[in-house]
């Protein structure tokens, strides 16, 4: 190794649907098992990416790329936190948060959702905390964290029991549908994307569910086959209550919300939206 071959470990770092930064222009971490190894593998990414930043090991490269996430998942967990709490006081979180990154320094702001999706950050964190678990040492912050952000979907679908109850409803019986289903906007991936556990939740308490998604034409929940439904007014109305799951640019927000009965917004997108009131129920 180093001499006849050449082993290095680069993470991904890619943010799929950012317009702004792409393979080219993210600087790339690499590690090399030797120095020639680092050497040859940092050689080859130049001749492809702009910036390529060396470390020292295969190691440092990964726990890279676990500190990234980590410190996302983390963050994203404190301010869903920070949403429960701004609930229970009467305060509304998305005005609290917009406030605090007026500031400028000391402060990122992240913002509240109905749970983590994707390949990356719902997963390297536990896997992370599972490691350090082989060397008897408890991850507090990456379980806390994961307990707060993996029970976002339940949240929201209280949520939704609670606004259907005010128009005196129940779930079961009503038909409610998620918008959205992907993990994140302009995307078609629905790895770990926590509309899967709301639409099984809902479900399992007795809701006929229906989804819209323009990337997802067919999603598959514990082996039962959907599609998704055409987006239109009348079907709108149809809908007891509908849930912006995934906040897609090619949705209408202002159309959605006028022929829509019930909308809770685990996104923000409806901010500024004037509608009658009761109608929008955000996080």
């Amino acid at each position: 190794m180093g001499k006849d071959f050449y082993l290095a470990f680069s993470p991904e770092r890619i943010d799929p649907g950012n317009r702004k930064y792409n393979v080219k222009n993210i600087p790339k971490i690499v590690g090399g098992v030797t120095p020639g190894c680092l050497e040859v593998a940092k050689a080859l990414y130049e001749s492809a990416i702009e910036v390529v930043i060396p470390v020292s090991s295969t190691k440092a490269a990964e726990i890279v790329k676990l500190l990234e996430n980590t410190f996302r998942a983390v963050n994203i967990g404190l301010v869903n936190e920070v949403a429960i709490m701004c609930d229970k006081l009467g305060i509304d979180v998305w005005e609290v948060i917009d406030a605090a990154a007026t500031k400028p320094f000391g402060f990122i702001p992240f913002y509240p959702g109905p749970g983590l999706g994707g390949h990356c950050i719902p997963v390297d964190p536990t896997y992370l905390s599972w490691k350090l678990r082989t060397l008897n040492y408890n991850a507090r912050f990456i379980q806390l964290a994961s307990e707060i952000n993996t029970a976002m979907p339940l949240y929201v679908v209280n949520k939704v029991a609670e606004a259907l109850n005010e128009g005196r409803k129940s779930i079961k019986g009503s038909r409610i549908m998620a918008l959205g289903v992907a993990y994140k906007e302009d995307v078609d991936d629905v790895r770990e994307s926590p509309a899967l556990d709301i639409l099984r939740l809902l479900r399992d308490k007795g809701a006929e569910i229906v989804y819209n998604d323009p990337f997802i034409p067919t999603l598959y929940l514990d082996g039962l086959e959907l599609q998704s439904a055409d987006l239109s007014q009348e079907l709108l109305r149809q809908m007891d209550c509908v849930v912006i799951v995934a906040a897609h640019s090619a949705y209408d927000w202002e159309d959605i919300v006028a022929v829509s009965n019930l909308v809770v917004d685990a996104r923000n997108v409806t901010k500024g939206i004037k509608t009658n009131p009761g109608k929008i129920i955000k996080l």
